[in-house]
C-alpha cells in the first residue's frame, strides 16, 4: 500500500481496481453468511468508487486528456450498464439459483470497464495533468467516496452535478441502513 498522503489519483484507482477484481472472486468462492458480507463489501466499494470516479475523475478527464469527451461517454454508458445489473443481483440476493451466473458476467463487464479506464482514461491523466495535481485528485476522491451512496441508484445517474446533489442525502440514507443491518447482526443471539 502506498502512503495515502503521497498517493496519486491512478495509482489510488488502480489499486482499488485491485481491490474489486479480488472481491469478486472471493464472493465467488464463498458460500453462506460470508457470501453475503463479501458481496455487501463489493457492492459498498463500486458504489462509492464510481461516484467518485463521475464526480471528480471523469470531468478532470473530459477537460484535460484529448478526445475525453470520448472516452468519458464510454465509460458513463459502462457504469451506467453496470449499476443497473449491480443493483438487480443486489436485489436479487447471494441465495438465488441465478447469482453466481450473474455475479459473473458483471465481473466480466467491471473488468473490461476498468481496463478501458486504465488504457484509455487513466494512462492519458498521468501524462497530461503534474504529480501534484493528481495528488490533489486523489484527496478529492478520497473526500468524495468518504460522502458517497453505499449501493448503486441506477435512477440517479452519472453526471458529477447528479451525484453531487442527490449523492449526499442518499448517502446518509444508504449509511443508516447500513448501521441498523450492522447492529441488528451483531446483537443476534
Amino acid at each position: 500500500m502506498t502512503d495515502t498522503r503521497q498517493q496519486n489519483v491512478v495509482d489510488l484507482l488502480l489499486e482499488q481496481h485491485e481491490q474489486i477484481r479480488e472481491l469478486f472472486a472471493k464472493v465467488q468462492n464463498a458460500r453462506g453468511k460470508r457470501k453475503e458480507e463479501l458481496f455487501l463489501d463489493l457492492v459498498r466499494l463500486l458504489a462509492v468508487h464510481e461516484t467518485a470516479e463521475e464526480e471528480i475523475v471523469h470531468p478532470a478527464s473530459r477537460e484535460k486528456i484529448p478526445s475525453g469527451e470520448k472516452v468519458v461517454a464510454g465509460r458513463l454508458k459502462e457504469e451506467s450498464e453496470a449499476k443497473q445489473e449491480l443493483s438487480a443481483l443486489y436485489d436479487l440476493g447471494v441465495e438465488h439459483p441465478e447469482f453466481d451466473e450473474k455475479l459473473a458476467e458483471l465481473a466480466e463487464a467491471v473488468t473490461a470497464h476498468a481496463d478501458h479506464e486504465e488504457r484509455e482514461e487513466f494512462s492519458q491523466l498521468r501524462k497530461v495533468l503534474s504529480e501534484e495535481d493528481l495528488r490533489k485528485m486523489a484527496g478529492a476522491v478520497r473526500a468524495a467516496e468518504a460522502i458517497a451512496p453505499t449501493r448503486p441508484h441506477p435512477a440517479a445517474g452519472e453526471s458529477a452535478v447528479g451525484n453531487m446533489v442527490l449523492g449526499p442525502p442518499v448517502a446518509m440514507f444508504d449509511r443508516m441502513r447500513d448501521a441498523v443491518r450492522d447492529w441488528s447482526r451483531s446483537n443476534k443471539g
